[in-house]
């Protein structure tokens, strides 16, 4: 079924100019019943003006009339003759402005070396270029490979940083799945580098036997070891 305009107002027009059911009339404009039936109490879509679908070739008289006559039947909308024509264009490559075509050799080596995992493709998409052009880039066959300096196409207006990080997120992903399916894991990081540090190093006491007394230790002195400054003159 098409979708028609305005589907509100011509649930109006409908409940006001004809005896169809409140499920015939949500099946057509594509609403629920109930809402139907709170458009027809006044409880929805108040202040809202009829749109007669007659008029405006979305619906014939015939299919309001054997509407009515049977509950069961549901209206088909009007196809427009030239439906078949009414199809979206493809969509046509994304136009530079010829100011910062000179920038595209420079986005492109920015590409390559920060984003290794980001297709020809992607990248002739996200800034308008040719793929024998990235090419010529990649392998530095370019006409002006010596002047080239990679720089980042947000920067010079050759795409939005949202569309930069969509198609790098795209890329990564697509690489990680191709790693799983190859059976190549990352290498699992340490637990130890994420560890915090701390700069205090700590120092370790030394462990006295719980049986060992101060004597047993150091030594008892006995009379004859006294120190000489005890000794009496």
């Amino acid at each position: 079924m098409t979708d028609i305009l305005m589907p509100k107002a011509t649930a109006v027009w409908l409940i006001d100019n004809t005896s169809l059911t409140f499920g015939q009339i949500a099946a057509f404009c594509s609403l629920h019943p109930l809402e139907v039936k709170g458009i027809a109490d006044g409880d929805v879509a108040q202040g809202v003006r009829g749109l007669d679908p007659i008029s405006g070739s979305q619906l014939t008289r015939a299919e309001i009339a054997t509407a009515e006559e049977n509950a069961e039947y549901r209206m088909v909308a009007v196809v427009p003759k030239h439906i078949d024509k009414m199809i979206n264009r493809r969509k046509t490559p994304r136009y530079t402005p010829v100011s910062r075509r000179q920038n595209r050799p420079d986005s492109i080596a920015w590409l390559v070396r920060n984003h290794p995992e980001v297709s020809d493709a992607q990248i002739s998409k996200l800034i308008g270029t040719t793929k024998p052009t990235i090419m010529s880039v990649r392998d530095r066959s370019h006409w002006n490979a010596s002047q080239i300096k990679p720089v980042d196409p947000v920067s010079v207006g050759l795409c939005t940083q949202i569309d930069l990080d969509g198609v790098v997120q795209l890329a990564a992903e697509k690489k990680r799945k191709m790693d799983e399916k190859a059976g190549i894991v990352a290498d699992p990081v340490e637990t130890d580098a994420l560890a915090p540090t701390d700069d205090r190093v700590a120092i370790e006491e030394p462990v006295i036997p719980k049986d060992e007394s101060a004597a047993t230790v150091f030594g008892a002195f006995s009379d004859d070891a006294k120190p000489s400054g005890d000794e009496e003159e």
